[in-house]
């Protein structure tokens, strides 16, 4: 981010800019889902690509996702490199044949003489009342099964970098985007994720975490949206004297456990924070990177900030009362220091 030229995009343009350099210089990748072509997606990743590719390459769907996920995994598996939109990653469960019986298995069944170059890219998060079957992360739950990557950016500049990353690959990538990330008016706006993000062709590392903010006195770990309550958290905190290190995973699958390790063993205290729930999924699995590894290093037992393990709810207060937050990051290190 060393430009001197600042050039701020939301994560929904950067995600449109790299889907549009690659296609130009690509002509097998193409990208096909609901509502990405005309509309320019429900969250604006694909706006302006149907007027520059036409409807050959941008293909509007039919609502039916086992269909166009199956027909994605066929043209990947025969030399095309598609980018396909679950508009909402709840809808997994209509189509988890395709993604992981054949897109994330089909590599291994052919003993590599396959290959599966595709992207799945859907939304994530809630903080909206759009109820149980529109608001999960399920970060987890990709996390969890072999045979696919899996990324989750947190601002436009990693947006557009883990995009091109992901297309050039040439095994499935999961790509998560938080709806509340996007820079869409309606949804709301997180100012932190619009970042300085350069025009040029550029790519961030498929499992290679960061460090945003540096500390001394706790790792704060998160992706996605729960990056931002993390800076938020941490900035309170430096208020009363409390140094955290804020440190933003990008990817889940590679898991970047060395920089997490050496995070928390500078600073001996371990928060993860995840809007994934709370049992079971990536929480504990960055717990336990570190004290299968060395439990020596903690001052103190790691804690999470997670959802509860209930259905999302629709009602506004309740959903509010069950996501993460910066107070809550807050108390949790303060009961964690006392």
């Amino acid at each position: 981010m060393s430009d001197t030229k600042e050039r701020k995009l939301t994560i929904a343009r950067a995600m449109a800019e790299s889907v549009a350099q690659y296609m130009r210089k690509d002509e097998k990748v193409f990208v096909m889902g609901e509502d990405i072509g005309v509309l320019g997606g429900v969250y604006g990743n694909t706006r302006g690509l149907i007027e520059e590719f036409g409807e050959e390459r941008i293909r509007d769907t039919p609502i039916s996702e086992t269909a166009f996920m199956g027909a994605a995994v066929g043209a990947a598996q025969n030399g095309m490199r598609p980018i396909v939109e679950l508009m909402f990653v709840d809808f997994f469960g209509v189509c988890f044949d395709q993604i992981y019986n054949n897109m994330a298995k089909n590599i291994y069944f052919s003993g590599g003489n396959v290959k599966v170059p595709m992207v799945l890219m859907t939304s994530t998060g809630g903080g909206y009342s759009d109820g149980g079957q529109h608001s999960q992360c399920v970060y987890g739950t990709f996390a969890h099964l072999p045979g696919m990557k899996v990324v989750a950016p947190s601002n436009a500049y990693d947006a557009k970098g883990l995009m091109n990353a992901a297309i050039r690959e040439d095994s499935p990538v999961v790509y998560m985007y938080h709806k509340g990330l996007q820079g869409m008016g309606w949804l709301g706006t997180e100012r932190g994720a619009t970042v300085n993000t350069p025009e040029e062709y550029y790519e961030v590392e498929i499992g290679k975490a960061s460090v945003v903010r540096e500390g001394t006195d706790v790792s704060i770990v998160s992706l996605g949206m729960g990056v931002h309550h993390a800076l938020k958290a941490a900035a309170e905190l430096e208020e009363s004297g409390v140094s955290a290190e804020v440190v933003d995973l990008r990817s889940l699958v590679p898991l970047d456990r060395d920089t997490i390790r050496a995070s928390v063993a500078k600073t001996g205290r371990l928060i993860v924070v995840d809007e994934d729930y709370h049992s079971f999924g990536v929480s504990g699995e960055v717990i336990a990177s570190v004290v299968e590894h060395d439990i020596s290093v903690l001052k103190a037992a790691p804690q999470r900030v997670a959802f509860p393990d209930v259905p999302i709810p629709y009602a506004k207060i309740m959903e509010q009362f069950c996501l993460p937050n910066a107070d809550k990051i807050v108390a949790t290190y303060k009961k964690m220091a006392a």
